[in-house]
């Protein structure tokens, strides 16, 4: 199986190339650089891999939860690659990717999503991948809670409110806060959808908002204590 996949939910984007059980990946370095560099980043992951996009069985992409403008810029780029080559699209969900990443059973994936709030999510590791156990949500830090039961943690929330840390120290068998969505873990889960038949099509893609602000208003700073 060939699955080019995408993410560019937060300022670490990457694309990756899945042939079989091999993944190729490449960093993309900060959101400004996503929309120029995309593209040509794509011709140059399928040029070192000799593969052209008639060659794939799918393009994959981050769907989110994460910054508004790469979930945009990922669907587009995938429904724009995948409609040229007659492809089926898989949306995965960017906090499942990063979990892919956690050891143990029990993760738990949650990442900054500015404004003094979380975007996260939990999940059961099995033998195809990964079980939602708690669909994403976003919520303040100061009333974000764990699921019940231990939990291996990760994400850039755990970096961004270090307390996070400290209110589920006796909850938690491992943390990892600087972990951040892979394009290579996309295509990875997007391949389960594919044996599935899971496959979307283009013009149906669509990124996953949990919030639908992108900024908070001048008096909403003054009153979650932040400068006008």
């Amino acid at each position: 199986m060939k699955i080019l996949s995408i993410e560019t939910s937060c300022e670490h984007g990457s694309i990756a190339l899945l042939a079989d059980d091999a993944v190729l990946e490449h960093a993309l370095h900060g959101h400004a650089n996503h929309s120029a560099h995309l593209l040509p980043e794509v011709r140059a992951l399928l040029a070192e891999a000799g593969m052209v996009l008639a060659d794939l069985d799918a393009v994959a992409f981050g769907s989110g939860p994460g910054a508004f403008t790469g979930l945009r810029l990922a669907c587009a780029a995938a429904q724009g690659l995948a409609l040229g080559a007659g492809l089926g699209v898989v949306p995965v969900c960017s906090l499942a990717a990063l979990a892919l990443q956690g050891e143990g059973e029990r993760i738990f994936a949650a990442t900054d999503a500015r404004m003094n709030e979380i975007y996260f999510a939990a999940f059961l590791r099995t033998a195809d991948g990964l079980e939602t156990v708690l669909a994403p949500h976003c919520a303040s830090a100061e009333v974000l809670r764990l699921p019940v039961g231990e939990w291996f943690a990760l994400g850039s929330a755990f970096a961004a409110y270090p307390e996070l840390g400290e209110r589920f120290a006796g909850r938690l068998h491992g943390l990892k806060g600087d972990a951040v969505p892979r394009a290579g873990e996309v295509a990875r889960l997007a391949a389960v959808e594919v044996r599935r038949g899971a496959l979307v099509a283009p013009e149906l893609a669509a990124p996953l908002y949990v919030r639908d602000k992108v900024a908070l208003t001048t008096a909403e700073r003054l009153a979650r204590g932040g400068r006008a």
